[in-house]
């Protein structure tokens, strides 16, 4: 069912009026002696607005002081009551990240979701889908349609952002937000050329220019790829350019322009689709198999423009303004075998072939951030108003069904390309009006709140609904030792509904938009410079979607996901650099059919974890080694339970070597991912497996002038 416009009535929006109050008469009331002594609180006393680029953080580490997502942005990481991950250019550099799912891998509760990763990063977070149309953002601000792999390699870091985070986003899934930040340009000037492969034959090159020009500065990212993974009739072709400007004409406006292409084809590989009535789990094969071909690629390529102007008006008030579009058109060869006798082997390959399935999304915001301070209490307060459009359109499927074999597989015949029939259409306006306060007391109180009023109108083939609910979120932040911070969090958000997947019967149709509910505790800890320890509880509750037993992708009931996550990243010494992750979830259907009632959500793990280390030798300058190790605990492949795979463990090991040669500045990487040629699968849910690609040698050498 859609949410009501009515979420908080009168008498709650009065109560919570009334307890907002009691909070800033509370805080006031502990400093009456600072008022009673005629302490003056001129601008000169007030809090000042502080800006902070990513530049201005550390650098080679694999931890970060600040964050550059949702309402806290700029705000240091450890002073944030939420739970955050970033993922520095130090650790993605190090890890030979090329996609976001290699970005994220030391993050505590990341795990793939269904599909295969090889065309796109599809995530789950603490055992939620992330939305591929609203949780995956481009510097902060534009919600980029992630059905394309986005390139790592010109992002300085990678945020994720826990939980509910509609208060700022609007309407998103409570998994949390993937924040991609651009590389911008540095004070040096510098160009960096960078050949890379793998030993299952990949090639490319990228070139990475870094210019200023007084008050301008410019940053371009280009390259190409020959992709080849080690899968049987797998293969394909990725490009990217990205550039980024910055224009600073004055101390008090700043302008920052960034543009992006990105082109991809590449052969999917056909996934397993286990039928209810027959569960039979296959043993895990070869995993170069591939039972499709090479001709069923899936390709598509993206366009995202974003333009940002931030104004100073006083040390106490700034103006920001964004605007941005991010477009997306492909097309898709998605296969799945089923219907199969693990003697014999014989089976049915299905394919749904689509053409021209195109989204759009554009983003218009303006924010007003103040601060100013009463007696001991610093204010500062943010206040917006957003506005997103999402169109997409969704053809129809052409749909083919083959003999296969899964021991001995056939050639599949080329088919031509089909027609554009556009079954499915959808139009989402959504706009937003919202505020935010943080009030403290020195460095060691910190009270946060924050209230959005929001417009959500969908229209679409099958259903047009419109949506005005009011979302609010809480936070409170004691720091009674400075390398001690202890948070909690109380978080409403809004999520649009899901997309049936192709194997349902009713492909492609949108699912209403939905409330979801947050709680959190957490303790964050520095107990020395630059290493940061977290810990947290969390309980989100949701509307579920599944399919169910007649094969229809439904929205039925709540589900609820609680447990803990812990990190620990930074430098334990000068020479030895940490990650370590751990998460313990229970997930399960909370309400709805009785057949699903109490069961572990699908794909969700109860445990994993990960710890990567890197160690910068210092008996050979410029030569570091790291290694890793990730583990992943066993997962239900649909809502029923009918079956689970089994857990996982696998090890990464990597080196790197600067040296200076002629004047120039050269690194050598090689890492290796799952060294030990574990097999397993690396995801599952609506009854769909995907076992994970062969283990993979990557190995670069870059240049930089």
């Amino acid at each position: 069912m859609p949410i009501s416009s009515t979420i908080n009535t009168p008498t709650t929006l009065l109560a919570r009026a009334k307890a907002l109050l009691l909070l800033s008469s509370a805080m006031i009331a502990v400093t009456p002696a600072y008022a009673a002594h005629g302490e003056d609180t001129t601008a000169a006393d007030q809090k000042t607005i502080e800006t902070i680029t990513v530049t201005a953080d550390r650098e080679e580490s694999l931890s970060a002081d600040y964050i550059q997502a949702g309402t806290f942005q700029d705000s240091s990481q450890r002073d944030t009551p939420l739970t955050i991950a970033v993922m520095t250019k130090e650790l993605l550099d190090a890890q030979q990240a090329r996609s976001v799912i290699d970005a994220v891998r030391n993050t505590p509760g990341v795990t793939q979701a269904q599909i295969t990763s090889v065309i796109y990063s599809n995530l789950a977070i603490r055992g939620i889908p992330v939305d591929n149309v609203t949780n995956y953002r481009w510097n902060g601000v534009l919600p980029i349609i992630n059905f394309i792999d986005q390139p790592i390699e010109s992002k300085d870091r990678v945020e994720v952002l826990k939980g509910a985070a509609g208060l700022y986003y609007g309407f998103a899934t409570p998994s949390g937000v993937v924040n991609l930040v651009s590389e911008r340009a540095s004070k040096k000037q510098s160009t960096t050329i960078e050949l890379h492969g793998t030993a299952h034959g990949s090639y490319g090159v990228n070139l990475d220019t870094s210019q200023r020009f007084a008050s301008l500065g410019v940053r371009l990212n280009a390259g190409t790829t020959s992709l080849e993974n080690g899968v049987d009739r797998t293969s394909g072709k990725r490009h990217y350019v990205s550039g980024a400007l910055d224009w600073q004409p004055t101390d008090s406006f700043t302008l920052l322009l960034d543009g992006e292409y990105i082109y991809k084809t590449i052969t999917e590989p056909t996934e397993y689709y286990v039928l209810v009535g027959g569960l039979s789990i296959p043993d895990l094969q070869d995993p170069s198999k591939n039972l499709g071909a090479e001709w069923l690629q899936g390709k598509g390529h993206q366009s995202n423009l974003l333009a940002r102007a931030e104004y100073v008006i006083s040390n106490h008030l700034k103006a920001s303004f964004a605007a941005g579009q991010s477009y997306l058109e492909r097309e898709r060869r998605y296969s799945s075998f089923y219907g199969y006798d693990l003697e014999t082997g014989d089976g049915t390959l299905s394919l749904a072939m689509t053409s021209g399935n195109d989204y759009r999304n554009t983003v218009y915001k303006s924010d007003l951030s103040a601060s100013f301070s009463t007696g001991l209490i610093d204010h500062e307060i943010l206040v917006g108003a957003s506005y997103t459009e999402r169109n997409a359109n969704i053809p129809a499927a052409t749909r083919y069904a083959f003999s296969q074999n899964l021991y001995d597989p056939i050639t599949v015949a080329p088919l031509p390309t089909p027609d554009r029939i556009i079954a499915s259409t959808s139009r989402v306006k959504d706009k937003g009006l919202y505020i935010f306060e943080k009030a403290s007391i020195g460095d060691w109180l910190q009270a946060t709140i924050g209230y959005r009023k929001a417009d959500y109108r969908e229209s679409g083939s099958s259903e047009n609904y419109k949506l005005t609910p009011d979302t609010w979120s809480y936070g409170l932040m004691v720091k009674p030792k400075d390398w001690l911070n202890i948070y909690a969090n109380y978080i409403e958000g809004i999520e649009a509904g899901g997309i049936a997947q192709q194997i349902t019967n009713n492909a492609g149709e949108v699912l209403p938009a939905a409330l979801s509910k947050q709680k959190e505790i957490g303790i964050k800890v520095e107990p020395m410079p630059g290493f940061l320890v977290t810990a947290a509880y969390f309980h989100i509750t949701r509307p579920s979607s599944y399919i169910n037993s007649d094969n229809y992708y439904v929205q039925d009931g709540d589900a609820v996901y609680k447990g803990m996550e812990f990190s620990a990243t930074g430098e334990m010494t000068p020479n030895l650099s940490v990650a370590v992750t751990a998460s313990v979830l229970e997930a399960e259907q909370s309400s709805g059919d009785p057949a699903v009632v109490g069961k572990q959500i699908e794909n969700t793990a109860k445990f994993s974890g990960s710890a990567f280390i890197k160690y910068r030798t210092p008996w050979i300058d410029g030569l570091s080694i790291s290694a890793g190790i990730f583990r992943m605990g066993e997962r239900a492949i649909n809502a029923l339970n009918q079956a689970f795979v089994p857990g996982y463990t696998t090890f990464d090991l990597g080196a790197s070597y600067a040296v200076e040669l002629w004047g120039r500045q050269h690194v050598l990487n090689i890492y290796g991912q799952n060294i030990t040629g574990k097999r397993y699968w690396a995801a599952a849910g609506s009854s769909l497996l995907q076992q994970a690609a062969p283990s993979q040698i990557s190995f670069s050498i870059s240049t930089t002038f």
